[in-house]
């Protein structure tokens, strides 16, 4: 963690911090930046006054002052995206914001969660950067960013399949079919099931937003390739908050034996809100044994994008019933279920009873 423990006391040294600006910054689990602060507390180098951390002066010691003198940050115009979403996509936008208003509440049964609107805009024009949009066959393994909906505003897929289990989510897109006069396909679906054959190497491109439980993975990564015809093209996004670089290692493995290699990896690409009226996945944050400000709106939760193609025919390990577990209890903070064994790991103290 001595490369995390550098990162943060070097964030630290231009400007004091929240908790959740300084999950932002973190580039490891939520429970190694969780475990580091901690750490830095038990060392003296940082405290904290009103939720806001800041370097003691023992910190200030340990700092390379000459290393202040060279700052880098992310581009604050693409926010590292590395792409713009013009013309369209800037009333695509407002469209889709204003369209799923209505959509159904995040539930902890699915261990469900939604990007912003702009990210989810900015995948469709990424999309449609790589030629992966106009006239392609597109299948959603899971849908909880409504991506199907950005993607029919466009009016340049030929077909859009939703593959997702809550059948609530079919309810909705059922009602925007007939409102906006979109041809959204709805399958209710569990990627603990093998997929079924007609789907089967029928689509030009597939998207997900996995869980992210090795299981979980592997269950969406094979199940959204199987929907791919020779040549076929994928996009899943992958964080580093829930994802040790072990599952990374482990994703490129499983994508390499099936004959598919990945062209992008694009770094908090998508943003997500983790309190919604039906859950927050963020109460980890006010027991960790310092005070912490509630949050004023950081979007700390971000995904890496990823995208890659299936060189020819995509291999296809197997197709059949597969084990899925929703929570890793070894890395993720953020599920509800985990707090109390979290609180004991840590060896902190519940002071909410």
């Amino acid at each position: 963690m001595e490369r995390l423990e550098a990162i943060f006391l070097r964030e630290l040294a231009y400007s004091n911090k929240t908790v959740w600006e300084l999950l932002e910054r973190s580039d490891r689990t939520l429970r190694e930046s969780i475990s580091t602060l901690k750490h830095l507390f038990k060392e003296g180098l940082i405290n904290e006054e009103g939720g806001v951390f800041y370097l003691t002066e023992k910190g200030k010691q340990s700092i390379n002052q000459k290393e202040l003198h060279y700052k880098a940050r992310i581009c604050g115009v693409c926010g590292g995206k590395r792409i713009m979403a013009e013309n369209g996509f800037k009333e695509l936008v407002e469209r889709f914001s204003e369209i799923v208003q209505e959509r159904p509440k995040p539930t902890l049964d699915y261990f469900q969660g939604y990007m912003v609107a702009e990210d989810v805009v900015a995948r469709v024009a990424l999309m449609h950067y790589y030629g992966d949009l106009c006239g392609k066959r597109i299948a959603l393994i899971g849908d909880d960013d409504l991506l199907s909906v950005a993607l029919a505003l466009t009016q340049l897929p030929s077909r859009i399949m939703v593959l997702d289990i809550d059948r609530r989510l079919g309810d909705f897109i059922t009602k925007v079919n007939s409102k906006y006069g979109f041809n959204i396909e709805y399958f209710e679906y569990d990627v603990a099931n093998p997929l079924p054959k007609a789907l089967a190497g029928r689509f030009d491109v597939f998207s997900s937003e996995p869980l992210e439980t090795l299981s979980g993975l592997k269950a969406f990564l094979i199940r959204g390739i199987t929907c791919l015809k020779e040549g076929g093209v994928g996009y899943f996004g992958l964080t580093l908050h829930e994802a040790s670089l072990r599952k990374w290692l482990e994703t490129q493995r499983l994508l390499s034996r099936m004959n598919c290699v990945i062209t992008d990896i694009i770094q908090g690409f998508s943003s997500y809100p983790m309190d919604y009226s039906t859950v927050n996945y963020e109460e980890f944050a006010y027991n960790l044994g310092f005070r912490t400000v509630k949050n004023p709106g950081v979007t700390w939760y971000k995904s890496a994008l990823i995208r890659f193609e299936a060189l020819s025919a995509p291999k296809l390990t197997y197709n059949r019933r597969m084990k899925v577990e929703t929570v890793d209890e070894k890395e993720d903070l953020t599920h509800p279920t985990l707090y109390p064994k979290m609180l004991q790991q840590l060896n902190i103290k519940d002071e909410s009873g």
